[in-house]
């Protein structure tokens, strides 16, 4: 049996209420100190684990501490903090480029809008999303493989192209729980719903799963 919109909203709000009671800690699993450092870390962590590109920030953002030393920075230096995250060509050329535009058209500061933040090299929706609602409380869906892998197999939606599946979330998840929601989606999908072996046995939702409610 299929779900209109208003099912899909109220089972989701369970989901919700239980994910605040296991991941009441839930947060963004990059660190950072500013929205600069998050807007470079989401970049970095293209293709690449939160972990290594946790490891690789520290020393990146003292020789870079502000937007201008990445602006000036040399391509054979960056890339080599930056070598161990992958792409890091590409990922060179997109982080100079990216705080070059900032500091030309937005005085050196991150931008506030989704589609500010787009016009900037190296910059898609999730990473904007993730910047606008950590750094800016702008609600906002962050659809990483974790959001995208958990949505579908919850019911949420049948879409595997991010974009897609950040419409069909806009339409279930309540503006305030958005960006919780989505950081709550890495928890639990790095601790009960693996791409390979979900734990669905034991997860505190898989009464709220579609198994269930086919």
């Amino acid at each position: 049996m299929s779900e209109n919109i208003g099912q899909k909203k109220e089972r989701a709000l369970k989901i919700i209420e239980i994910f605040h009671q296991i991941y009441a800690d839930a947060d963004c699993t990059l660190e950072y100190m500013s929205p600069l450092q998050l807007l470079i870390a989401t970049q970095l962590a293209a293709q690449c684990t939160d972990a290594r590109v946790n490891m690789v920030t520290p020393a990146l953002f003292k020789r870079y501490p502000t937007v201008h030393d990445f602006a000036c920075a040399y391509p054979e230096e960056l890339s080599a903090f930056i070598r161990s995250t992958g792409f890091y060509r590409n990922k060179t050329k997109n982080i100079i480029a990216c705080c070059q535009k900032l500091i030309s058209d937005f005085g050196g500061e991150v931008p506030k809008t989704m589609d500010e933040l787009l016009t900037l090299p190296g910059v898609g929706r999730k990473t904007a999303n993730l910047v606008l609602g950590d750094c800016f409380g702008v609600p906002g869906i962050v659809v990483d493989t974790h959001a995208g892998r958990l949505s579908r197999r919850m019911g949420f939606t049948k879409n595997t192209d991010p974009y897609k599946v950040e419409l069909d979330l806009l339409k279930i998840i309540p503006p305030f729980e958005q960006s919780s929601f989505c950081h709550c989606l890495v928890y639990h999908g790095r601790e009960y719903c693996d791409a390979r072996k979900p734990r669905c046995a034991e997860c505190p939702v898989k009464d709220l799963c579609p198994q269930k409610i086919k």
